[in-house]
């Protein structure tokens, strides 16, 4: 079986570790193509190297620009790549603009569509990655659900027949990131001890985008009353910068974007997580570290039903969330068991046949 993986943003790289991974212990074919939606070397690179992903066979190079002229780039490009190498499925992941470049790549050449976790909804239609994730779903042929909610989705909207549940993939290798560096300890700014702070990422654009929003955001975290360690995404570098506002004032301590296993160890040892990335809100549930998040609704509405995140739709009551009393304890598992790739892999294999 031939796998043609594509992927190129910070998040589809996690999930390419596991699969990749599967892959290898399975003995398949896998080609690995990077669109270059993420060229940081902070963003890209060091995610292969420290999750141990084979090097891409192909790299757009697409870079920065808006949604329609990156995804038209990475589609100008894609035929000639599946063209040459005729997998037998073309594999998408998440909700990039890079998932839907390659999704509709793969259906206008006939070549069977798999997604790598479909079936998330925050049916918010003002989210890109809504329109990705939903137009994916529908075009593919094989919709790998990585929850019981997820799968629900999908069977609400027509797709039960080629849906199955797999469990989560980046439960795979946070669990086996966690483990690996357990004993490893965490470097953290002077002044910010472990156990004591609270881990911070903004980066999305209703977040970033709207300069009052994104000041009131940075006042609240600045006010808080333990240290803040705040991750800089490039767009929230880029945003703060044109609008004047300080990365680090307050209790905000302001450190470029960390590695995968930096970031698994800076949750763990975390008090709490403030948060705009979906990514984050999981992982921060799966270490069992409380998570606020900064967006109005979530894809994995799990983590908010079992304690473990909270939805900050007031920003006035920021502060108040992120010092709220501790979730009571759970042993649910919403997102698996740790082996969902291999059951993707199989899920593959059993489809391919029929």
């Amino acid at each position: 079986m031939k796998i043609l993986s594509v992927v190129g943003a910070r998040p589809q790289f996690v999930k390419l570790a596991a699969i990749a991974h599967a892959l290898k212990a399975s003995g398949d074919d896998h080609v690995i193509v990077h669109t270059g939606q993420h060229y940081d070397a902070n963003m890209s690179d060091v995610f292969f190297e420290d999750l141990q992903i084979p090097t891409p066979d192909v790299h757009l190079g697409v870079g920065s620009g808006s949604h329609g002229v990156q995804t038209g780039a990475m589609l100008s490009a894609m035929d000639a790549v599946l063209e040459e190498h005729q997998p037998d499925w073309v594999l998408v992941y998440g909700d990039t603009n890079s998932t839907i470049a390659g999704a509709l790549s793969a259906v206008k050449l006939h070549i069977p569509l798999a997604h790598l976790e479909a079936g998330l909804r925050s049916f918010n239609r003002a989210m890109p990655e809504e329109h990705n994730r939903v137009l994916t779903d529908h075009a593919a042929d094989l919709c790998l659900a990585p929850t019981e909610v997820a799968r629900q989705h999908l069977v609400n909207e027509g797709l039960a027949a080629r849906t199955v549940l797999t469990g989560d993939v980046m439960t795979d290798i946070c669990l086996m990131t966690a483990a690996q560096n357990a004993d490893h300890p965490i470097s953290l700014p002077d002044g910010v001890d472990p156990g004591n702070f609270v881990l911070a990422t903004i980066h999305r654009a209703e977040n970033t985008d709207d300069p009052n929003r994104l000041r009131a955001i940075l006042d609240r975290l600045a006010g808080l009353a333990h240290a803040v360690v705040l991750t800089a995404h490039p767009r929230l570098v880029t945003r703060a910068a044109a609008y004047g506002l300080g990365l680090r004032q307050g209790s905000l301590h302001t450190v470029p974007p960390m590695d995968y296993p930096t970031m698994v160890g800076a949750v763990a040892a975390a008090r709490a997580v403030v948060t705009d990335s979906g990514g984050l809100q999981k992982e921060a549930f799966i270490l069992r570290t409380p998570c606020t998040t900064v967006r109005t609704e979530t894809e994995w509405t799990e983590t908010v039903d079992l304690g473990w995140n909270a939805l900050a739709l007031d920003l006035s009551l920021l502060p108040d969330l992120v010092d709220r009393p501790a979730p009571a304890p759970t042993n649910a598992t919403p997102y698996g068991d740790g082996h969902a790739a291999a059951a993707s892999v199989e899920a593959l294999r059993a489809h391919l046949k029929k």
